[in-house]
């Protein structure tokens, strides 16, 4: 369909708490066609995730999609492409772990963040259909990142220490590098 923009921090969208939508809206054709750009946009980034305010659509709605084995991210398991409507958000063990972060909305940057390794995220999918995710380890730290998005929220926002952000460059550079990361 369409790859968009995506929009960058400073940008008012990103934060605003996004619209909760309407689930007789999923299924349309308008909301089918959010979703094939979404990830036609996410595809074209590189990512790893994708909320639609992202794109400039204040919507709670996100993507992830991780497509395994051994990569920028170290070795991560697969998960399919798994569209998030409406996610609810509960830790089920607050012991977090920290982890260096990229976001497609702050390029060019890297931030070590504290999270939780063990949510459940409740949701509709792309059929309205009611779903429950249990989530551990780097999938629980991508799945918040990108629900963060839709609560005007940032991984930047979450940076303890501001030495512990850097450009990518200087992230590879001086070996911060070493261990999982994300990048939406």
């Amino acid at each position: 369909m369409a790859v968009h923009e995506i929009i960058r921090m400073g940008h008012p969208t990103l934060r605003q708490v996004a619209r909760q939508v309407d689930p007789a809206w999923i299924g349309s054709h308008e909301f089918d066609a959010l979703i094939e750009d979404m990830q036609d946009t996410l595809n074209a980034a590189g990512g790893i995730g994708l909320a639609a305010p992202q794109i400039n659509v204040p919507l709670q709605i996100a993507i992830v999609h991780l497509p395994g084995g051994e990569g920028r991210y170290g070795e991560i398991p697969q998960v399919p492409l798994t569209v998030f409507v409406n996610p609810e958000i509960s830790v089920l063990d607050k012991a977090a772990a920290g982890c260096w972060e990229g976001c497609l909305s702050v390029p060019g940057l890297r931030g070590y963040v504290e999270r939780p390794q063990h949510i459940r995220v409740d949701y509709l999918d792309e059929h309205a259909h009611e779903r429950s995710i249990e989530a551990q380890g780097f999938l629980a730290t991508v799945i918040q990142h990108e629900l963060d998005h839709l609560a005007g929220r940032l991984y930047v926002d979450l940076i303890e220490d501001s030495r512990l952000l850097a450009y990518e460059r200087e992230f590879v550079q001086f070996g911060l590098d070493e261990g999982p990361g994300t990048r939406d």
